[in-house]
């Protein structure tokens, strides 16, 4: 059977994973381990769901830079009225996180189309401005783990199974339930539903999507919001994760995860996009960050590794365009 190109690229990223795996085992045969892979996973679980909801909002033709700031915002002021009211329910904190979130993501759909600017720009203002209206008017004071709501020490604490080693105990965190939850609904939305197609026609041509059909401002109301959303469940599996609550954490990582997405094999101008691509790239980005320091390098090294990375994404994603247009006959100066 014929390989697609694009499944061929995520092949070779799965490749570029497991011989980097390879080599990092045999330089420090530590690393061969289930403590190092569900520590990767632990690590990686947060930014595999903001970067799913991304995706699709990537995939849609768009970008937001705010997500991290959404997903602060949802987890603090969710946390805070928890703390005023004595309620101490994980399904309250995730369902608050989440409707906090999605609501964030709702002003980024409105502006964006409002103000028919760059949604870089514009959720890179709101990116700011959730953060000031959150450090200013509902709080900047960081909460320890003494503190915290019980509930979610203990659901950053539970496993699905564990077991116990030389160097303690070690298991696979329950963090893995939302992750796969969210991947198998966003891939059910994008590739089983006519608002998928819709997400997807509106990347490759805004007007095109029009005359078939589709609104697109009810596509990027649904995409912002969805990616919304996610920052907030994000936000609190964060929290539950560290123990704590910092309101200055986050914020800044934002360019990470667009560099995993674009690594992962999706279209900086949308139309294209892979939800396992996407993981891919997380899981080489933490991969790196995790094991430089097993063969002997600083992490100072991983900017120069992951931005290499970056560039060659680009170059072959623009190479696979060229290739496209030629074969349909497309020329563009």
């Amino acid at each position: 059977m014929k390989i697609k190109i694009k499944d061929r690229y995520q092949t070779i990223l799965l490749i570029i994973i497991l011989t980097y795996s390879l080599f990092v085992g045999l330089v420090n045969p530590a690393f061969f381990s289930v403590e190092t892979v569900f520590d990767l996973i632990r690590t990686s679980s947060t930014s595999l769901i903001v970067v799913i909801g991304l995706l699709l909002v990537m995939i849609s033709g768009g970008i937001d830079v705010s997500f991290m700031a959404v997903a602060l915002f949802g987890s603090y002021t969710t946390i805070k009225i928890m703390f005023a009211l004595g309620i101490n329910s994980l399904i309250f904190a995730f369902g608050v996180s989440i409707l906090i979130g999605g609501l964030l993501g709702l002003i980024n759909a409105l502006l964006v189309n409002w103000l028919k600017l760059p949604p870089f720009i514009i959720t890179l203002g709101t990116q700011s401005l959730f953060h000031g209206i959150m450090t200013t008017f509902i709080g900047d004071k960081s909460f320890g783990a003494g503190v915290l709501p019980s509930c979610l020490n203990s659901f950053g604490q539970a496993t699905i199974f564990s077991f116990q080693t030389k160097d303690g105990k070690f298991g696979l965190t329950v963090s893995i339930i939302p992750i796969l939850l969210v991947g198998l609904i966003t891939w059910f939305i994008l590739y089983r539903t006519m608002l998928g197609r819709g997400i997807i026609a509106l990347g490759n041509s805004e007007e095109a999507a029009r005359r078939i059909g589709f609104n697109p401002f009810l596509i990027r109301l649904f995409v912002y919001t969805y990616s919304g959303m996610l920052s907030g469940l994000m936000g609190i599996i964060y929290v539950t994760q560290v123990n704590a609550l910092y309101p200055n954490k986050l914020v800044g990582e934002e360019l990470m995860i667009v560099a995993a997405a674009v690594i992962g094999g999706t279209k900086i101008t949308g139309g294209q996009g892979k939800i396992f691509g996407a993981i891919l790239g997380v899981l080489i980005i933490y991969l790196l960050n995790s094991t430089l320091i097993l063969i002997g390098l600083s992490s100072s090294w991983n900017d120069l590794f992951v931005g290499a990375i970056l560039v060659i994404s680009i170059a072959v994603s623009s190479y696979q365009e060229r290739i496209k247009n030629r074969k349909n006959m497309i020329f563009t100066e």
